[in-house]
């Protein structure tokens, strides 16, 4: 567990109940509730371009993270079955990554963007925030793309109820740790 008290998506990461830290909430319908959010990390490089100095965005990498501390789930529902379920709201993050990774990243590889700033230290500080405030953008979008698949998700497997559909998804999930 890192000190930020999240759980990393991996090859090897299978959640548990004991993951499962907040109250849960008597007003929700679900049974239990994962929360799952994207991170990300960059590099940024300049150029002198005549006077001017741009910055170009490299080496994006995004983390799917599972939340303990935000997620819960109803003592009395957790099963086998519900756990296999929220394991594949998790998986389905990771996917919707994977599948929209390089779109993300062609965004900005390759392009040079303008900076801002008095001096090259205003510049550089600039370059590393306007970088990060666009790549956010991004992956908002990204979140919007989860969201939705998420949402598919949870009504044909019927929060993993309708075993036939839940298991077309396990499959699916089964090929990421390949």
């Amino acid at each position: 567990m890192s000190d930020n008290h999240v759980l990393e998506w991996g090859r090897d990461s299978f959640l548990r109940w004991s993951d499962f830290e907040a109250e849960s909430n008597p007003a929700a319908f679900e049974d239990a509730h994962s929360t799952i959010k994207y991170r990300f990390t960059w590099v940024i490089s300049s150029d002198n371009i005549g006077e001017q100095i741009v910055f170009l965005i490299e080496d994006i990498r995004i983390f799917v993270d599972f939340h303990p501390l935000l997620s819960w789930v109803r003592p009395s529902q957790s099963s086998d079955r519900l756990l296999k379920h929220e394991q594949g709201i998790f998986d389905l993050a990771e996917l919707v990554k994977r599948e929209n990774l390089k779109a993300l990243r062609d965004v900005f590889y390759g392009k040079r963007f303008p900076t801002r700033g008095k001096n090259e230290q205003q510049q550089k500080q600039f370059a590393k925030e306007d970088s990060g405030k666009m790549i956010a953008l991004e992956v908002e979008k990204l979140e919007g793309i989860y969201r939705k698949k998420c949402q598919e998700y949870v009504e044909q497997t019927d929060f993993g109820q309708n075993q036939e559909r839940q298991s077309e998804y396990d499959l699916m999930f089964e090929k990421l740790r390949q």
